[in-house]
C-alpha cells in the first residue's frame, strides 16, 4: 500500500512539480520505502511506496513502454498474475513483475473499462498523453482513499487530505454539512468530506479530467438479485467456502511476510482458519485485549489460536492508552469520530509493524456482506413488533439483543417503542433499519453553537443518503436494504477508513479483506436473505460453510460487536481524575467559544455529568467523543496545520 499525489493544470499550462515533494513528505507513513516524482507538461504525479510486490522492480510513477502512459497507484490487484498471463497471450511484453505494470497494459488494451477486470483494492491515476486525459479510479467498496480539490486552476489529488493542504493552495475550512453528516451517519457521504471544497471519489467510481473539465461515473455497485433463491443452503455454503478459500489465497500474494488479525469473533477466526488449513503460509496472529471484561474477547482469541496453531501476539489496551493515542488517531482519520474504537486498532497496527510485518488479513466486510450486524436483527425485530405494537413479549427480543446496554434493559416498552421507532407507518421509510442508530447519533447536534444551527437551518442530511438508493431499492427485502446502507455509507466511510486504512497505514501496514473479494460479495448478493439470516441467526450460511474449521464454542457464540471504552477513556474517572491535559485544554469553555462549533455551556454541562457519574450510556459517550474529536480536528487541520 502506498500514497499517491498529483497535480493537473485545468488550463493546460506546465505544472511546477515542486509542491509534490511537500505533499509526499506528509504521506511518508503510507510509503516509507521510496518516493518518486514524474512531470510532463500540464501533469505531475508523485508516489510514496510501501514495497510489497516486486520489491526491486515496482517503483512508481511508472511509465508505459512507449511512454504515452504514466501511473501512480495505491493498492493491490490480487488477480494480477492471471491478468498478466492473458495480456502476454495478447502480445504485451512486461519489464517488471508488478501489478502496477499490469494495470498499465490493461489500460492500453481496454481503456477506462480496464477496472472491470480488476479484483483488488485500488486508488490510481493514469496520465494518457495521447488523449491529454487524467483517468482516476477507486475500488468497488472504497478500501483505498482518493481525495481531490481544485485550487488556482489546478486539479489536485492525494491519498489523504493532509497532502492536499500541504500543497499550500487549498483553503482549510470545516464543511458544516460534512460535520452534520458525521453526526448522523458516523461519516460524511462521498463525495462530501468534512473540509470545504475537498471531495473524495466515491467507492466504485472513476473520474476523467480532460479539457479543463471533470467527469465522474460509477463502475460498480452492489445489487441484490436473489438469483440463487432456488439453490439449497448447503450448495450456497459450499460455493461460499470455495470462494472464500480462493479469496484468501489471492490475498496472500506478496513478496513479504503476512500476518492476520484475530479478534476472537467468527469472521477473523474464519480468515485465520482458511490460511491455516488451505495454505502453507507461516502464520502470526495479532489481537486486542481490554482490561474491562465488557469489551475483552481474549479467551476466544486464545482458543482459536490454540486450535489453529498460530504464533499469537495479544496487545493489551487500557483506557489511558486510548486517551494517549487519540490525537494521533484523529490526525490520521482526518474526520471527527463518534466512537474511540479506531484507537485500539491504531495500537494493534503499531505492534504488527514493530514485529516486522507489512501485510495483515482481516475479517472486515463479513458482517455487511453476509448479514452479521445486530442492526440487521434489530430491524427484523422492530418490523415484527410494529405489526403488533401493543405486544408485551416482542420488545423482550430487543432486550435480549443488547444485553450489554444497561439503559435499554431498564426501560419500559413505551420508551423502547419510541427509541426504536416501532411504528407501522415508518416501515415504508427507506431508512427504517437505520433510524434508531442515526437518531441516537444525532443527539450530539444538541451541542451545536447557535451560529452553526443557523447555518444548517433547512439542511437535510438524509438527502445525500437518498441519492445513493437504486431504483429497485423498494422491492428489496428489509435485510438487503439494511445491507446496502451499511455497504454504501458506514463501511467505506468509517469501517474501512477510520478503523482500517487510516490506523493501519499510520504504521505502514496494509490490511487485506477476503470477505470483500468481488466474487464473495456478488455471490452473497445473489443468495436469498434467509440463507444469510435464518430467523435471528446471523451469517447462517457462513457458519455452515465453516462448520468444520472452528471450535463449536467460537462458531456458535453470539456476536459481540467490536467496541472500546469511550467517554471515560478521554475524560478520565470521577471528577476528571486521569483526564489528559490536551482534553482539558480542548474543553476549556473559552476555547470552545472561540472555535465556534459547539455551545460552551452545553459542553460544560455534559462534562459535568461524567464528572459526577451521571452520564447515561451510549448517547453521552458518543456526544463527548464527537466534541473532543472535532476540537482536535480543528486544532490539527484548521488552527495549527503542521504541514
Amino acid at each position: 500500500m502506498c500514497g499517491v499525489v498529483g497535480i493537473c493544470s485545468l488550463r493546460g499550462e506546465p505544472v511546477d512539480p515542486q509542491p509534490l515533494e511537500r505533499m509526499l513528505g506528509i504521506l511518508r507513513h503510507r510509503g516509507p520505502d521510496a518516493t518518486g516524482v514524474w512531470a510532463e507538461g500540464p501533469v505531475a504525479l508523485g508516489h510514496a511506496r510501501l514495497s510489497i510486490i516486486d520489491l526491486a522492480g515496482g517503483s512508481q510513477p511508472m511509465r508505459s513502454q512507449g511512454g504515452d502512459l504514466c501511473i501512480t497507484f495505491n493498492g493491490e490487484i490480487f488477480n494480477y498474475v492471471e491478468l498478466r498471463e492473458e495480456l502476454v497471450r495478447r502480445g504485451h511484453r512486461f519489464r517488471t513483475r508488478s501489478d502496477t505494470e499490469v494495470i498499465l497494459h490493461l489500460y492500453e488494451e481496454k481503456g477506462e473499462d480496464c477496472v472491470h477486470d480488476l479484483n483488488g483494492q485500488w486508488a490510481f491515476a493514469i496520465w494518457d498523453r495521447r488523449r491529454r486525459s487524467l483517468f482516476l479510479s477507486r475500488d468497488r467498496v472504497g478500501v483505498r482513499p482518493l481525495y481531490y480539490t481544485v485550487a488556482e486552476g489546478q486539479f489536485l489529488f492525494a491519498s489523504e487530505v493532509k497532502a492536499l493542504f500541504a500543497h499550500g493552495a487549498p483553503a482549510r475550512r470545516i464543511d458544516l454539512r460534512g460535520l452534520d453528516q458525521v453526526l448522523t451517519f458516523w461519516t460524511p457521504i462521498a463525495p462530501r468530506t468534512v473540509f470545504e471544497n475537498v471531495k473524495q471519489l466515491p467507492p466504485g467510481s472513476s473520474m476523467r479530467v480532460c479539457d479543463g473539465k471533470t467527469t465522474t461515473w460509477s463502475h460498480w455497485d452492489v445489487r441484490f438479485e436473489q438469483a440463487l433463491g432456488h439453490t439449497s443452503i448447503d450448495e450456497n455454503a459450499e460455493r461460499l467456502r470455495e470462494r472464500l478459500i480462493d479469496a484468501t489465497r489471492l490475498r496472500l500474494r506478496a513478496d513479504v511476510p503476512t500476518g492476520a488479525y484475530l479478534s476472537g469473533g467468527l469472521d477473523s477466526s474464519i480468515v485465520v482458519a482458511m490460511i491455516a488449513r488451505f495454505t502453507d503460509t507461516p502464520l502470526r496472529t495479532f489481537s486486542i485485549t481490554f482490561e474491562d471484561p465488557e469489551y475483552d474477547e481474549s479467551a476466544f482469541q486464545k482458543e482459536v489460536a490454540r486450535h489453529l496453531g498460530t504464533d499469537h501476539y495479544p496487545v493489551h489496551c487500557t483506557k489511558a492508552d486510548i486517551g494517549r493515542v487519540f490525537p494521533a488517531v484523529i490526525w490520521h482519520a482526518e474526520t471527527p469520530l463518534v466512537r474511540t474504537a479506531p484507537a485500539p486498532l491504531y495500537l494493534l497496527a503499531q505492534r504488527v509493524r514493530a514485529d516486522g510485518l507489512k501485510v495483515v488479513l482481516t475479517g472486515e466486510g463479513s458482517d455487511e456482506v453476509l448479514g452479521g450486524y445486530d442492526i440487521f436483527k434489530e430491524a427484523k425485530i422492530r418490523a415484527f413488533w410494529a405489526r403488533q405494537p401493543q405486544s408485551r413479549l416482542r420488545p423482550l427480543l430487543l432486550r435480549r439483543l443488547y444485553p450489554y446496554m444497561k439503559n435499554i434493559q431498564a426501560q419500559p416498552p413505551a420508551y423502547l417503542r419510541a427509541f426504536f421507532h416501532v411504528s407501522g407507518s415508518l416501515r415504508a421509510n427507506p431508512f427504517f433499519s437505520h433510524l434508531p442508530r442515526w437518531d441516537l447519533t444525532a443527539k450530539a447536534k444538541l451541542l451545536y453553537a447557535p451560529a452553526v444551527r443557523e447555518a444548517l437551518a433547512g439542511h437535510d442530511p438524509f438527502a445525500a443518503a437518498r441519492a445513493l438508493l437504486p431504483p429497485d431499492f423498494e422491492r428489496w427485502d428489509l435485510l438487503e436494504q439494511a445491507q446496502f446502507l451499511e455497504m454504501r455509507i458506514l463501511m467505506p466511510g468509517y469501517i474501512l477508513a477510520s478503523q482500517a486504512d487510516r490506523v493501519a497505514m499510520a504504521h505502514s501496514v496494509e490490511a487485506r479483506f477476503p470477505f470483500l473479494d468481488v466474487g464473495v460479495m456478488e455471490l452473497a448478493a445473489r443468495m436469498p436473505p434467509t440463507h444469510k439470516m435464518k430467523v435471528l441467526d446471523e451469517k447462517h450460511v457462513l457458519k455452515r460453510a465453516a462448520r468444520d474449521l472452528l471450535p463449536p464454542s467460537v462458531l456458535q457464540r453470539p456476536k459481540q460487536p467490536y467496541r472500546a471504552p469511550d467517554g471515560e477513556s478521554l475524560l478520565g474517572g470521577a471528577n476528571g481524575v486521569g483526564r489528559p491535559d490536551y482534553v482539558r485544554a480542548l474543553l476549556d469553555p473559552r476555547r470552545i467559544e472561540v472555535d465556534g462549533l459547539f455551545d460552551a455551556d452545553a459542553v460544560t454541562k455534559l462534562v459535568a455529568k461524567f464528572d459526577k457519574g451521571r452520564a447515561i450510556g451510549v448517547r453521552d459517550d458518543m456526544a463527548v467523543v464527537s466534541v473532543i474529536s472535532t476540537q482536535l480536528l480543528l486544532e490539527q487541520y484548521i488552527n495549527g496545520f503542521r504541514g
